[in-house]
């Protein structure tokens, strides 16, 4: 069991980590709050020592996706529509970063998950393969496939207006 000073300080390292990525799989402010709080007991009970700061963010990371992942296979989850909006105002994002945001949450899962953890988090191709089980080849692939995706759809936004 952690000390209340090891937790304290994960909380502040991580928690607008955890937020964003539950925020980008779940989409709903209550269900963000519940695996936020599954995360951070996790932590409290789990001994574990880690090798490094980035070791640490990692293992947020990935029993923050797991958390997500098991909430999405509920079934209740499945059968409802979440009320919360994408985008909670508490966050200071500038406008054109909001909707910048906006558009990479809108994206489906697999290019959601990669173009976050690349563009907002400033993790390497090998770093999101690791974190996500799957090839470097396969991150890079995602990656090119979402920029296509971003450039249209930016593009066809600006087009309109």
């Amino acid at each position: 069991m952690r000390s209340d000073e090891e937790i304290s300080r994960a909380i502040e390292l991580y928690s607008d980590t955890i937020r964003r990525i539950c925020r980008a799989y779940l989409k709903s402010h209550n269900d963000v709050d519940d695996i936020f709080q599954i995360v951070f007991l996790k932590y409290a009970l789990n001994s574990t020592s880690f090798k490094d700061n980035e070791h640490e963010k990692a293992w947020f990371i990935r029993v923050t996706t797991n958390a997500c992942k098991d909430v999405l296979k509920n079934f209740f989850y499945k059968k409802t529509v979440p009320l919360d909006e994408i985008i909670d105002q508490t966050y200071t994002i500038k406008d054109d970063d909001r909707y910048l945001l906006e558009v990479v949450l809108s994206m489906p899962e697999k290019y959601r998950k990669v173009t976050y953890l690349y563009y907002y988090e400033g993790y390497t191709a090998p770093e999101i393969g690791k974190i996500l089980n799957k090839n470097v080849n396969t991150i890079y692939t995602i990656l090119n496939r979402s920029k296509k995706i971003l450039k249209d759809s930016l593009a066809s936004d600006y087009y309109k207006t």
